[in-house]
C-alpha cells in the first residue's frame, strides 16, 4: 500500500509513484511552459495575439500553457519563434 501524499511536492518526491525519468520530464515541461508564458507576457501578447503571429490556434496555446496537452516539436518552434526563442539541445553538466 502506498503512503498518502498531500502535496504535489510529496507526490514528486515519492520514488514509488514517480520515476527519475518521469520527474525529469515533468520538471522540463514545467520549466519550458513557464518560460513560454513569461516570454509571451514580457512581449505584452495575449494568447490570441500569439496565435496570429505563430499560426497556432489560440485554444492550442491555452492547452499548451495549462499543460493539458503535450505539444509537437514543430508547434513549439512556431510558438517560440515570435517570442524570440528556439529550442536547443545542451549537454548534461556533470558535477
Amino acid at each position: 500500500m502506498k503512503k498518502e501524499v498531500n502535496t504535489f511536492a510529496e507526490y514528486m518526491a515519492d520514488k514509488d509513484r514517480v520515476s527519475d525519468a518521469e520527474r525529469e520530464q515533468i520538471n522540463f515541461q514545467v520549466e519550458l511552459i513557464g518560460k513560454l508564458i513569461e516570454a509571451r507576457e514580457e512581449k505584452g501578447l495575449s494568447q490570441r495575439e500569439l496565435a496570429k503571429l505563430s499560426g497556432v490556434k489560440q485554444p492550442a496555446i491555452a492547452r499548451l500553457e495549462t499543460m493539458k496537452s503535450t505539444p509537437q516539436i514543430d508547434t513549439l518552434f512556431k510558438v517560440l519563434a515570435p517570442l524570440g526563442y528556439t529550442l536547443s539541445i545542451t549537454p548534461i553538466s556533470k558535477n
